[in-house]
């Protein structure tokens, strides 16, 4: 039998071919999902970002209970539910996670999505660092080229802003801080995001209860449209977020940091064409310089390959 296992080496990402292929997609598709999700969240921009991301913790929880139920033994699932020993790692990435969705929301709403993009310009490096950092992950020259000239691009950006993009900055660096505590913990993407979301859900279904006793929550108020709306938060939630995280889990947290690229650019391009948001001359030599760095790191893993 020939031996499909290929050797890690500085630079190598991948064991088998098919892990090579199943990490690969997961994390692209989440990616694009991500890069396309403004769209989604644009059309609920009458509520506030607190009552959305209160129904997103709800309906994922529920969401991936049912896929957890069907594709686990109930003892497995609750053997992670009971382990004590990472309560305080679960809570600290549910923090980080949804404070992280709560100011993307405030950001979509209030018509700052070139800000969001340049927040997930920012992770990639913010992946690199903590990876090379935490990790021990090494980089090639052509890597360190690579992520070189990202850095140079984005940092273009934030010279241009003329100030501390303070909200790029805090979404940049609390999803760089979510993937590698979940990444060093060892934490399954299915069940972890389960119970980070039960350990939310007692909070949003209060917010939630306590808005409709009011007479101010949104859901059976507005439409049939936004309450379907509301529904697919879960899925809208989950379905990119488990796709990352696996692919998280057989990619370098480098080659990763470079592929999120595709979701910010996804975002500006949204922004420009679609909500009229302003693309300055910065943003059109950063667009250059992050992608000859995309295309440096691409070649450079697949001649190593």
């Amino acid at each position: 039998m020939v031996n499909s296992i290929n050797h890690l080496h500085p630079g190598g990402d991948f064991r088998t071919d098919r892990q090579a292929w199943s990490s690969g997609i997961s994390a692209l598709s989440a990616f694009l999902l991500w890069g396309m999700m403004p769209i989604y969240f644009k059309a609920l921009g009458a509520l506030s970002p607190l009552e959305i991301v209160a129904h997103r913790i709800i309906w994922s929880m529920l969401l991936v209970g049912a896929l957890s139920l069907i594709l686990y033994p109930f003892d497995v699932i609750w053997q992670a539910v009971k382990d004590r020993r990472r309560f305080g790692t679960y809570l600290v990435t549910a923090l980080l996670i949804s404070s992280n969705w709560l100011v993307f929301l405030w950001a979509v709403i209030h018509g700052r999505i070139v800000e969001v993009s340049l927040g997930y310009y920012i992770n990639p490096l913010v992946n690199v660092l903590l990876g090379v950092l935490f990790l021990a992950e090494r980089l090639s020259r052509p890597q360190i080229l690579a992520v070189a000239l990202a850095f140079a691009s984005v940092f273009s950006l934030v010279v241009d802003a003329g100030s501390v993009p303070w909200l790029g900055l805090f979404l940049g660096v609390t999803f760089g801080l979510y993937a590698l505590v979940r990444k060093k913990a060892g934490i399954d993407p299915l069940l972890g995001l389960l119970i980070e979301t039960a350990l939310l859900a007692p909070p949003a279904i209060g917010y939630v209860l306590w808005l409709g006793a009011e007479g101010t929550g949104a859901f059976g108020a507005y439409s049939p449209r936004v309450d379907l709306l509301l529904l697919a938060a879960g899925l809208v939630t989950s379905v990119p977020l488990v796709l990352f995280m696996i692919g998280n889990r057989g990619l370098r947290l480098s080659t990763i940091g470079l592929m999120q690229y595709i979701a910010p650019s996804c975002q500006l391009t949204l922004a420009v064409t679609c909500y009229g948001e302003v693309l300055t001359p910065a943003y059109e030599l950063a667009f250059g310089g992050i992608w000859v760095a995309l295309a440096l790191f691409s070649w450079d893993l697949w001649q190593r390959r």
